[in-house]
């Protein structure tokens, strides 16, 4: 454990933390000594094994992201760090022309207004134990895609919001900062129909290849595609206090995609 100095755990909440990058944020924090209360719409044996404290909550409602910290408060005591994590896409076969308001709604939602809502909910105790936000944004914020229009749209407004979060209560002690991930080597790539099995399909990619050829297809200089646990391992140095001074930063792991921008 790596305790506060009064001996106390520190307390993390991550939103969507069900899988993928979530799910490595919550071991990697766990693993660093947090005491880590995860919330989910659905709680995964996964998740029940990296954390005791792992709450059921669509967070796409209005409620949702302030029972989610509700709960650590009242459980806890308080809170030391908030990782905003948890997004939605719709991308329908059509493109923009048949993404409805309520695709749209439902995007934001879960992307930008769960992260206000939570941020909000939390803040006063993240302020007064001199805390810290990371928000999981997307490289899709400055390289949008056509397929994820609402996402990259949602994406750069969360990237926005933490450097104006960090500005306006930067002098009281809070840090925020912001991680935009590339393509992330996640069950997303890999499950049926997913963006990955529309590419291989586009490309005749044998599923069997998919590992190799796919980061190329996409454009990704490294040849790879980041492990979710590289993420984390960002996270958890941002939560350190070890580089206390980086706030309002948008740390992007990308594979050289931006190179150009």
């Amino acid at each position: 454990m790596n305790p506060m100095p009064n001996g106390t755990a520190r307390i993390a909440v991550v939103t969507g933390a069900g899988r993928g990058i979530g799910l490595a944020i919550v071991r990697a924090l766990a693993e660093d000594g947090f005491a880590v209360v995860a919330g989910s719409r659905t709680v995964t044996d996964a998740l029940k094994d990296a954390t005791p404290d792992a709450v059921a909550v669509d967070l796409a409602t209005p409620d949702g992201p302030e029972r989610l910290v509700r709960h650590a408060i009242d459980r806890h005591g308080g809170i030391d760090l908030l990782v905003n994590n948890v997004a939605g896409t719709s991308t329908p076969a059509g493109g923009f022309l048949q993404l409805q308001d309520e695709a749209w709604l439902h995007t934001f939602n879960l992307t930008l207004m769960s992260a206000v809502r939570a941020t909000r909910a939390a803040l006063p105790s993240l302020l007064d134990r001199r805390g810290a936000v990371v928000n999981i944004s997307s490289v899709n914020a400055r390289l949008p895609q056509p397929r994820l229009v609402a996402q990259s749209a949602a994406k750069a407004a969360l990237s926005n919001l933490g450097k104006a979060l960090a500005e306006e209560f930067g002098a009281r002690g809070l840090r925020v900062n912001t991680i935009s991930p590339g393509p992330v080597w996640t069950d997303v790539w890999t499950s049926p129909g997913g963006p990955g099995d529309t590419l291989a399909r586009r490309q005749d990619i044998a599923p069997e290849d998919l590992t190799d050829r796919l980061p190329a297809a996409v454009g990704v200089p490294t040849g790879r595609f980041a492990d979710p646990e590289e993420i984390a391992a960002l996270v958890v140095l941002l939560a350190s206090g070890r580089v206390a001074n980086m706030s309002g930063s948008d740390l992007v792991i990308d594979g050289g995609m931006l190179r150009t921008l």
